[in-house]
């Protein structure tokens, strides 16, 4: 039996990769901060499934919490085979904020606990000579908006390295890179979504099917959506000079929207 463990696993994408997991028959792993929701999640998948569902309630902003799930995706007997660091949110504070609060718990869960649970799951997938490690990285990763820009580009980078690591080794690496995904995400950081197109909105469960497809091909940055992997293909050969103008132009209609 294939085990998968997903981070934020009870809402959004995490959500939709949890359905997807078990709809192929993984048992789970599910890191959430709400436990009520997380064992009426895992509640859900087990009986609809017929899966196991294990849930390791957890605030990865907290050391102690990320040392817990990352000794669970370690354990040799219980061994973990799929990870999808998945847990994430919008930064809600400007780079000139004079806190810090809002960027170091940001950093604490997009950056420190993905580097934390890859290399644990890495190091336990390549003595086995099998895994799969997905990061979920973004889209807003190749324009410049702020620290969750700056974060997901860090997360990119971060997945290549570590591909770079274990090539050869039979574990998988891929950092999934959405654009606007219709989850609570958006509800959550007080983002409308009304100045967005509606072709340009995904539907979470195709996502992520997308994503595993690409995992399956051996695709190391995946794009779901050809019209993302246009957006894409443009924002990474483009003048940065461009690249910072569009972005300020998002930004600008962003705040008009929340005016």
């Amino acid at each position: 039996m294939t085990t998968s463990c997903v981070t934020g696993g009870t809402s959004g994408i995490g959500l939709a990769f949890a359905r997807a997991l078990a709809s192929r028959g993984d048992d789970l792993v599910l890191v959430a901060r709400d436990e009520a929701r997380l064992q009426a999640v895992a509640d859900e998948l087990a009986a609809a499934h017929g899966v196991q569902v294990e849930c390791l309630v957890a605030d990865l902003a907290e050391r102690p919490d990320a040392q817990r799930v990352a000794d669970r995706v370690g354990d040799s007997s219980r061994p973990v085979d799929v990870l999808v660091n998945n847990a994430g949110f919008s930064v809600g504070a400007g780079l000139l904020s004079s806190s810090m609060e809002k960027h170091d718990r940001a950093a604490e869960v997009m950056m420190r606990t993905v580097v934390l649970l890859q290399g644990v799951a890495g190091r336990a997938m390549r003595t086995r000579g099998h895994g799969t490690i997905i990061n979920v990285a973004s889209i807003a990763g190749f324009v410049t908006q702020g620290h969750y820009s700056a974060i997901k580009a860090y997360v990119v980078t971060l997945t290549e390295s570590l591909a770079v690591e274990l090539r050869g080794s039979g574990v998988r690496v891929c950092a999934l890179c959405p654009g606007y995904v219709r989850t609570e995400f958006h509800e959550r950081a007080g983002i409308k979504g009304s100045s967005i197109p509606g072709p340009l909105w995904m539907d979470a469960d195709q996502l992520v099917a997308d994503c595993l497809r690409d995992v399956e091909r051996g695709k190391v940055i995946s794009v779901p959506q050809a019209r993302w992997g246009f957006i894409h293909r443009v924002l990474r050969h483009a003048p940065r000079s461009l690249v910072r103008r569009l972005s300020g132009m998002l930004s600008s209609a962003r705040r008009n929207e929340s005016a």
